[in-house]
């Protein structure tokens, strides 16, 4: 590899140049960091601007460039020079110029240039040029791969995922454990309007789909299929199924889980008089018996006449399932057209919490009303018992029309909820350090959990997706836009292992984390806190790293205490040179505290942009640097900052717990926990454990910094300077 050559081109547009001494600026850098080059462009981002960067690339062999000027986050695709070089963004514009705000001194003049401003951006600016000497141009590392593309369950989902894969050229191997495709949408006499004017139930769609896949030379059909074990990572998984007696190993690229949901156990609702009562059946059984043709009394086979529906029975109830099941109200809509169908003299009652049909769905519902045969009102029950001739009385309360009433009717219905088929069997059974199941986060009540926020799909398994009901509840049209993007993310999966670079949410990021097995203690820590799994191990506790599996957040550098891990571009050594390099002053009257705020690169990061654009201010005592995730964070850069004389370290991340937004899932939580590690470190230093705090924030929460920073701030200057500060 050629000598690194750095150059600094600084942007003096968007308000940079008027406010900054450029002249103390680049005298300092120049000074400081020995450039190649030192330049400063009115517009770097314009072609003049872009035109002397690729000059003195070609001319002067220039290969490492600070672009000291706006957010990394702007003008994203514009300062690309070739694959010989690396870019790095020093932030001067939003978090110096755009945001800056100095407590001690007051607002300067238009004329006046500001040395607290000037200090900011030499500390940017020389960070930038550390981080550029230490970085190693990261290479890609592509390799062969299997595109075929697993499917999992062949309900109305998996069928719909298989397809929209296969439609794209791929080939697909579905799995199903029945005999039989089609799930319970093939048990079903009728389903939910699916087109225009959505006001009446349809025959069922599922059988030709299941002709279209099965009539597909691109997809490969295993029924009576039960799924053994999957062995590897992305692009190359084995996995071993039974037919039979038969079993035998595919080579799967990635996999999209698709197993669906079974009825909630109704045998647990005997308070609604199931199990008791002859004709207490459950909306599930009620679709079986019109299925057959057989919408009759199980008691005596005689006519339904009368029926009544009861909504959310045991959802949305702490004691059975806590959430609401999405379809029910649509289902039992749907059945009390069965019962009016069958004899135009019928009635149905439906007794709901909440009568929930978003959308053109709001049709359907209005239809219902205007059928004389059907009674809706929101209600609580208040009993359920046995009439006489097998009749059910059904005692409400509280109900729309302002007092209790009871019906006595031929049939009660108990619309009870979807459980995600993961719930309670094991279904992937992965050969990974960390278990063979996609680990819960106990917030989605069995679900496969997926990052609902900003990754829809995603399980904590790279390149398992899961898609349809055992994801969350869901109808049917929305499990077939489910499935498609499902397959579609399982493809964007194998096209970026394919190139060498990672999925999301760092997508495109050519890096992967290296290891130092020479220095490794085989302490375990890389290998339990990777939220991914990403990292196996041998008999004597060597971690085996699978890197089509790693979604490059670090959190196994930041858990490293050997410091054994490290990133081309991002390493434990590259930010402590950029803690190093920042100017702390040895007394208040030459600039006042220092503080370092490790920021995440997913929301936080986002959000300090954000405000900046809406020209909110904060100190400039702070300086920032962004980090891929909080799980990344080391000791050791606290321990750096601290001993270099920093005031105090802010962690600013995504927030966890019950209302989670993490992109990578446990980082933030993780480093929470590693919090007492943290103070482990500054009472070795004897230096009080509260100048290292960790904040919440969500991307939305922008106007919130300038007062997190100031409380931080002020709580900092309470303690007073650090006593490491000047040696």
């Amino acid at each position: 590899m050629a000598d690194k050559k750095v150059g600094v081109y600084i942007c003096t547009g968007c308000e940079i140049g008027e406010n900054v001494n450029m002249e103390k600026v680049t005298e300092y850098i120049d000074e400081e960091c020995s450039p190649a080059v030192l330049k400063q462009v009115p517009f770097l981002c314009g072609k003049e601007g872009l035109a002397q960067i690729q000059g003195d690339v070609e001319n002067e062999g220039v290969n490492r460039v600070c672009v000291a000027a706006c957010s990394p986050r702007v003008m994203w695709d514009v300062f690309n020079f070739g694959p010989d070089v690396v870019v790095d963004r020093a932030n001067i514009r939003e978090l110096a110029v755009w945001s800056f705000h100095d407590p001690e001194l007051p607002e300067p003049e238009e004329d006046e240039m500001s040395d607290p401003l000037t200090m900011m951006v030499r500390d940017y600016i020389k960070m930038s040029v550390a981080k550029l000497e230490r970085v190693a141009k990261p290479e890609a590392e592509p390799m062969e791969l299997n595109k075929t593309i697993m499917v999992l369950g062949g309900g109305f989902t998996g069928l719909t995922a298989a397809l929209s894969a296969a439609e794209t050229g791929y080939d697909v191997v579905l799995v199903e454990k029945e005999d039989a495709l089609g799930g319970f949408a093939a048990k079903m006499y009728k389903q939910t309007p699916t087109k225009t004017p959505y006001d009446q139930a349809e025959a069922p769609s599922i059988n030709d789909l299941i002709s279209k896949v099965e009539g597909s030379d691109k997809i490969k059909v295993l029924t009576k299929t039960s799924l053994e074990l999957i062995k590897g990572a992305p692009g190359k998984f084995k996995v071993t199924v039974k037919q039979g007696d038969d079993e035998q190993e595919l080579s799967i690229g990635s996999v999209v889980l698709a197993t669906g949901w079974k009825p909630y156990d109704a045998s647990k609702l005997d308070n609604l008089g199931y199990g008791k009562i002859k004709n207490v059946v459950t909306n599930a059984e009620l679709e079986a018996m019109a299925k057959d043709g057989k919408l009759k009394r199980p008691s005596d086979g005689q006519p339904v006449l009368s029926t009544a529906f009861i909504q959310c029975a045991g959802q949305r109830d702490p004691e059975h399932l806590p959430y609401c099941s999405s379809v029910c109200c649509m289902a039992s809509l749907k059945q009390a057209g069965y019962v009016r169908e069958q004899d135009p003299e019928a009635k149905a009652f439906i007794f709901y919490k909440d009568m929930r049909t978003p959308g053109v769905y709001e049709n359907y519902y209005r239809a219902a009303q205007d059928d004389p045969g059907i009674f809706l009102t929101k209600s609580e029950i208040q009993e359920v018992s046995e009439g006489e001739n097998g009749k059910v009385v059904v005692k409400v309360t509280d109900t729309l029309l302002g007092e209790d009433f009871e019906v006595e009717v031929d049939l009660l219905v108990l619309a009870t909820g979807m459980v995600p088929t993961i719930s309670d069997e094991p279904i992937l059974k992965l050969g990974y350090r960390q278990g063979e199941q996609i680990p819960d986060l106990d917030l989605f009540d069995g679900f496969a959990d997926s990052n609902y926020i900003c990754f829809p799909y995603e399980t904590r398994r790279t390149g398992i997706y899961a898609a349809g009901c055992v994801r969350q509840p869901m109808s049917m049209s929305t499990a077939k836009d489910d499935a498609a993007g499902a397959a579609l993310k399982s493809i964007q999966c194998l096209e970026s292992i394919n190139r060498g670079v990672a999925v999301h949410p760092r997508s495109g990021d050519p890096t992967y984390p290296k290891f130092n097995m020479v220095r490794c203690t085989q302490c375990k820590r890389c290998t339990e806190e990777c939220p991914f799994g990403a990292l196996d191990d041998d008999e004597k506790g060597t971690p085996e790293p699978n890197t089509t599996r790693c979604r490059r957040c670090g959190t196994c550098m930041g858990a490293c205490p050997e410091r054994v891990i490290s990133f081309d571009t991002y390493s434990v050594s590259m930010l402590n040179e950029m803690i190093a390099s920042i100017q702390v002053p040895e007394d208040e009257e030459e600039g006042g505290y220092r503080m370092l705020v490790l920021v995440c690169e997913n929301d936080a990061y986002p959000a300090l942009d954000m405000a900046a654009m809406r020209k909110k201010k904060w100190s400039s005592y702070v300086r920032f640097i962004p980090i891929r995730c909080l799980g990344s964070v080391n000791t050791q850069w606290v321990a750096e900052a601290m001993s270099k004389g920093m005031d105090g370290v802010l962690l600013l991340g995504c927030k966890y717990g019950d209302d989670y937004q993490c992109h990578f899932i446990k980082g933030s939580e993780l480093c929470n926990k590693r919090m007492d590690n943290i103070g482990e470190t500054l009472e070795r230093l004897q230096v009080e454990a509260e100048r290292v705090q960790q904040k919440q924030i969500s991307i939305d929460e922008y106007d919130k910094i300038p007062q997190i920073i100031d409380d931080f701030i002020e709580e900092i200057e309470g303690y007073g300077p650090n006593p490491y500060k000047g040696f």
